[in-house]
């Protein structure tokens, strides 16, 4: 999984009116849980801008006035950001991007591809977290799905329900007509 460096400065005095002024200043409040303690810190607006406007997962190195804390990106919200610890020989939480590859065969047959989860949210040891998982699509037809239990990743455990649909192949007009002629044909 990619790797992304940010700098960042302590913070002892936390709470609303302590955060405001944070802000203020163009920095983002967070915090990093799990393990001993919690640490509150401010980092640059535009720091966090790679991180934040972009669809892929990331590992997060903070240099916290020269401490590092290693985290992923827990929740984030307009005001503030929630970073989640990683611990050595602990498994990490992180939703993973989703990429699709080949030619549905539903597709070729006038059906309509439809992505409906962009992330799945895995369990694994940080040097096995992918930085996306790679779906092939090629032997997907016509008013099928493919679910989260279908998956299967090397050193990965699945946290995003079984039965949700990662992706289907709708039925259009288009593929209707070319089974009805397929039915014809024979």
């Amino acid at each position: 999984m990619k790797t992304i460096q940010i700098a960042a400065v302590k913070r002892d005095v936390y709470g609303k009116k302590a955060s405001k002024a944070v802000r203020r200043e163009g920095m983002v409040p967070c915090a990093i849980y799990g393990g001993e303690e919690t640490v509150h810190f401010s980092v640059e607006a535009k720091a966090l801008k790679p991180l934040i406007y972009s669809p892929n997962s990331y590992i997060v190195e903070f240099d916290i006035e020269g401490k590092k804390e290693i985290g992923v990106m827990r929740e984030e919200q307009i005001l503030h950001i929630d970073f989640y610890r990683v611990q050595e020989g602990k498994p990490v939480a992180i939703d993973v991007p989703v990429r699709l590859t080949g030619n549905s065969e539903g597709v070729k047959a006038g059906g309509k591809l439809v992505l409906s989860k962009r992330k799945i949210r895995v369990s694994g040891m940080v040097e096995n977290l992918p930085d996306e998982l790679v779906i092939d699509i090629t032997t997907l037809g016509v008013g099928k799905s493919i679910f989260v239990g279908d998956l299967q990743y090397e050193n990965l455990t699945m946290l995003t329900p079984a039965t949700t649909a990662v992706c289907a192949v709708r039925v259009t007009r288009a593929s209707r007509g070319a089974a009805a002629e397929q039915q014809r044909g024979k």
